[in-house]
């Protein structure tokens, strides 16, 4: 049976998923402060870790990629949903602490020069996916354009995100460590 977790998981966790907030009354399977190190898990022990609109509230976000790699297996899937940076929702919510573009879990990818370059953390993953507007309508101009988006990141970002600002992105990762 596969462990997924659903970090800052509120009062809906993920069906089939170990929830986990640190408020007590939302009614979580464990009750953690994300922003206490270490998390209550052993090394190696999730298949699937899951922030949705979560990262973007926590103080140090070198620190909780660094454990969100320590607690997840050899190639597991550590998705992330965060406001994008242009959206109008990423300023506005008092309690954001951090904004995210496209570029934001390079210093984590095994694969850009950066990661090495700067060594802010030993925590590697590979970019398997990044979406915009991943959980909205399929239809419509702005579905389109978060699909052209989607497939073309960078392109977004430099060229269009100041004229038609997407919402939110979310980062498909995978732990890239070895077996233990």
């Amino acid at each position: 049976m596969p462990v997924v977790l659903d970090l800052g998981c509120g009062s809906n966790p993920r069906p089939g998923a170990i929830g986990v907030d640190r408020q007590h009354h939302s009614g979580p399977d464990v009750v953690a402060d994300l922003n206490r190190y270490p998390y209550p898990f052993r090394d190696s022990s999730a298949d699937e870790i899951h922030l949705d609109n979560v990262l973007e509230h926590l103080d140090d976000v070198v620190a909780t990629i660094g454990e969100l790699h320590r607690i997840a297996r050899p190639g597991g899937l550590v998705r992330i949903v965060v406001p994008y940076f242009r959206s109008r929702w990423a300023a506005v919510d008092p309690t954001h602490r951090q904004q995210f573009s496209v570029a934001s879990m390079s210093y984590f990818d095994r694969d850009h020069p950066h990661a090495e370059r700067y060594g802010y953390s030993s925590a590697r993953f590979s970019l398997e996916r990044l979406t915009f507007n991943q959980s909205w309508s399929k239809r419509g101009p702005r579905a389109a354009l978060a699909r052209w988006a989607s497939a073309h990141p960078e392109r977004y970002e430099s060229r269009l995100s100041h004229l038609v600002p997407l919402d939110e992105l979310v980062f498909e990762l995978r732990a890239d460590k070895p077996q233990p």
